[in-house]
């Protein structure tokens, strides 16, 4: 025993010797025994016994080492071609980010590069003088302009803030907060960064505010770039998005005209919070990555409420988009969760820094965000049950949201007054054809381009850009897709996080179920409203590059058709590369001639009767003198002289709008008298007659200003296709002109040219016949 345990522990270091000893020592056992004459046979029996169990455990043990030493190579080659295949993939991975960054970067510096050489050419920016180029601010938009250089003027920030806060000399007989009325951070922030970083000694303020705009333009498609990437898994759908987004400008942004405005300030945030949604709704994605995301969107949702008054409805139709993820459980509720928190954060966050501003309080969004955390507590299990119950209950998930939503949106407008909300509900209902009216605002809102129905050049123009029938192409499969997920929810399958390329399931991806319902929802606004096609264009262009460039997309069509003869992987891998090259190159081919053409074409916009108008003021008129014309003429009086006059080109301020009307009567079938008296009480020193209007020939004769306000004044009436006048005054803007008594007993004819006529309110009538 004493020698067979020895050699036990000496088998974990030898080979075959060891075996032989072992066999030689059993031979020699029963000898050993035999001449133990002490020893019975039973404990002989016991003794061999032991032996032969302890043999049997020594020859498994050298079995085992054999195996290990015989497979150590073999798994030391596997462990080294494993770590070389690892650190080859991650080469690989980094290798793609880098070049996806790069493409990124370059995409983004050459638009902001594009849209200043194209802007410079086409108002030869470079050569004019100062109020040359803020007439060139068009569409009312060069108020916001003249903030910015209210601060850089003020002796300092602190000071140029206080200014603003109690603003009494842009609108006449009013002193307001112009800060939370226009929404003027952007020029505020601007304007700080200008006087802190000294760039007053090598840059001029309005390249530097234009380079800001441009700046953001190309953080704008940076940012479609990376939703898109992030969606296919390619940068090189990032890059078709942005050429898509690049030829189709006209639908996409209207910073060629208006650069001011408040929506080239906000929709790169808007661009930025989308694109960090789709990444945090992604469900391959790291923990870490998802923190990084969720405080970049809880950022830009923020930033977006803070520069731009509209923001809250974008906001409130995101939401939308979110709530039915939630209710069809095609997200995890956590992150819808954490979503909703980020909403009610930089609500709060806005609502404090536009001064306790009203709208946000009433806004749609908030009262979606209480009937949705009101409706989920009341219905903790309305995900469980069979079919039919789950829809039972989805239908009154519906209800109890919107019931809530609309009850707490009433109750705070009843405690909380917000001017104009009854206004709104008045221009949808004749917007959608429910109601009609003869008031002037509505009628003019209606008239509004950006408030028109788009014709049918928008949708002609997305087709020969070739966006249009790839986009038809793609949300048919995605929203397929979408249904056939939804479907299985409802019945009761779970979520399914883990899908494969070979699955063909798109629509089990939230991020793409997202942007389905996303472009579902802008694009019907869009169908109603002209001027949401800029929140709609730039999302069909990523989402049809997405679809193209997405192996995932092509898959699950051939998951469809059941294709057997080509293998549906190695066909879809195909078709996601060969489609984007073929459409790129085409798109090359066509459109970056035309592109280059627009640099080297010298385009001129010059207004010299503008120009002039703006001269007589700044010269003849007196510093304290208040003007009254057109809001959009009066937004560049107000940039270029510095003037308070009666209205602002701010449609969504419903007493601005009243102070329109008002204003516009000098187109009106009105007498003198009542001129006279609506432009004192505003305090208006001068009012400008503009030919344009007074002499206005369209062919939709129903939007024309004279008309709007002949049948909100009830001078005309439309009655079964006829027209039947009922005033006894002619024309105020024609009668004046003709520069006889009465009306020169009011009003006094100061300047002329071929477009505008000034005249002077006389503070003492003289009455001459």
């Amino acid at each position: 025993m004493t020698e067979l345990k020895y050699r036990k522990t000496d088998c974990l270091e030898g080979g075959s010797d060891e075996q032989l000893d072992l066999t030689s020592t059993h031979a020699r056992d029963p000898v050993d025994a035999g001449d133990d004459a002490g020893a019975s046979v039973g404990g002989d029996d016991e003794q061999r016994e032991e032996e032969e169990e302890e043999e049997g455990e020594v020859q498994e043990e050298d079995a085992q080492q054999k195996r290990e030493e015989s497979n150590a190579p073999e798994s030391s080659a596997k462990r080294t071609k494993c770590s070389s295949a690892c650190k080859s993939g991650l080469l690989q991975h980094l290798a793609r980010l880098f070049f996806g960054c790069l493409a990124a970067a370059a995409c983004g510096v050459l638009y902001a590069t594009y849209m200043s050489l194209y802007h410079g050419r086409k108002f030869w920016f470079s050569i004019r003088q100062d109020v040359e180029r803020e007439i060139t601010f068009q569409g009312g938009s060069g108020l916001y302009y003249f903030y910015y250089k209210h601060m850089l003027t003020a002796p300092s920030f602190e000071k140029g803030f206080y200014e603003l806060t109690l603003d009494n000399g842009t609108v006449s007989g009013q002193t307001i907060n112009a800060v939370e009325r226009f929404s003027l951070y952007p020029e505020l922030i601007l304007s700080f960064i200008y006087r802190v970083t000294g760039s007053q000694d090598f840059v001029e303020p309005i390249y530097f505010y234009i380079g800001a705009v441009f700046g953001l333009q190309s953080i704008y498609v940076i940012a479609l770039f990376v939703c898109s990437w992030v969606m296919s898994g390619t940068w090189v759908s990032g890059m078709l998005a942005v050429s898509w987004y690049v030829i189709n400008r006209p639908d996409t942004t209207k910073v060629d005209y208006a650069i001011p405005l408040r929506d080239n300030w906000a929709l790169p945030y808007f661009s930025c919070q989308v694109a960090t949604l789709t990444g945090f709704l992604s469900n391959n994605i790291s923990s870490a990555t998802e923190m990084c995301c969720y405080c970049t969107l809880t950022a830009t949702t923020f930033i977006f409420l803070l520069v731009w008054e509209h923001s809250h409805y974008v906001l409130f139709v995101q939401g939308l988009c979110l709530f039915l993820l939630d209710s069809f459980d095609l997200v995890p509720p956590r992150k819808i969760a954490d979503v909703h928190k980020a909403y009610l954060g930089a609500l709060f966050l806005a609502y404090l820094l536009q001064f306790q501003n009203p709208s946000l309080v009433s806004s749609p969004l908030l009262s979606l965000l209480i009937g949705s955390v009101l409706a989920r507590y009341f219905q903790q299990k309305m995900k469980m049950g069979p079919f039919v119950a789950r829809v039972m209950k989805l239908f009154l998930h519906f209800h109890l949201v919107f019931t809530t939503g609309i009850t707490f949106s009433y109750l705070v407008k009843k405690l909380v007054p917000v001017s104009g909300g009854d206004f709104i509900l008045k221009f949808l209902e004749v917007k959608f054809w429910l109601n009609t009216t003869t008031d002037f605002i509505t009628n003019f809102l209606l008239c509004q381009e950006s408030l028109q129905t788009p014709g049918q050049d928008l949708f002609l123009r997305l087709t020969q850009t070739s966006v249009l029938p790839f986009y038809l192409l793609v949300l048919t499969v995605c929203l397929l897709s979408t249904l056939q997920t939804i479907y299985r929810r409802l019945s009761g399958q779970p979520r399914k996080t883990d899908l494969r390329l070979e699955d063909g399931r798109i629509g089990e991806q939230p991020e793409v179920i997202y942007h389905v319902f996303h472009t579902l929802l802008f694009g019907g606004l869009a169908l109603l409203f002209d001027g949401m096609k800029y929140l709609w264009t730039p999302y069909v262009c990523m989402f049809t590059a997405f679809g193209v460039c997405s192996p995932d997309l092509w898959m699950t069509v051939f998951k469809w058709l059941k294709l057997k003869s080509i293998h549906p992987v190695v066909l879809s891998m195909i078709l996601s590369t060969a489609v984007p090259t073929i459409i790129g190159f085409s798109l090359w081919r066509e459109y970056c001639p035309r592109i280059l053409a627009e640099l080297s074409d010298v385009q001129e916009f010059y207004d010299p009767d503008t120009v002039e108008l703006i001269s007589w003021i700044k010269s003849q008129a007196p510093a304290a003198a208040v003007f009254a014309g057109s809001p959009q003429l009066l937004g560049t009086v107000k940039l270029c002289s510095g003037s308070a006059v009666t209205s602002l080109p701010l449609y969504s301020d419903i007493d601005l709008l009243r102070r329109t009307e008002d204003t516009y009567q000098v187109y009106a079938l009105r007498s003198p008298e009542d001129v006279y008296k609506i432009l004192t009480s505003q305090k208006a020193n001068y009012v400008i007659i503009e030919e344009s209007i007074c002499n206005a020939l369209s062919l939709n004769e129903g939007c024309r200003i004279k008309d709007l306000l002949d049948v909100a004044n009830g001078h005309v009436v439309h009655d079964k296709g006829e027209i039947y006048s009922f005033s006894k005054h002619g024309r105020f803007c024609h009668e004046l002109k003709m520069n006889y008594s009465p009306y020169t007993n009011y009003f006094t004819r100061v300047f002329w040219n071929r477009s505008y006529h000034v005249y002077k309110v006389n503070s003492v009538i003289s009455f001459q016949f």
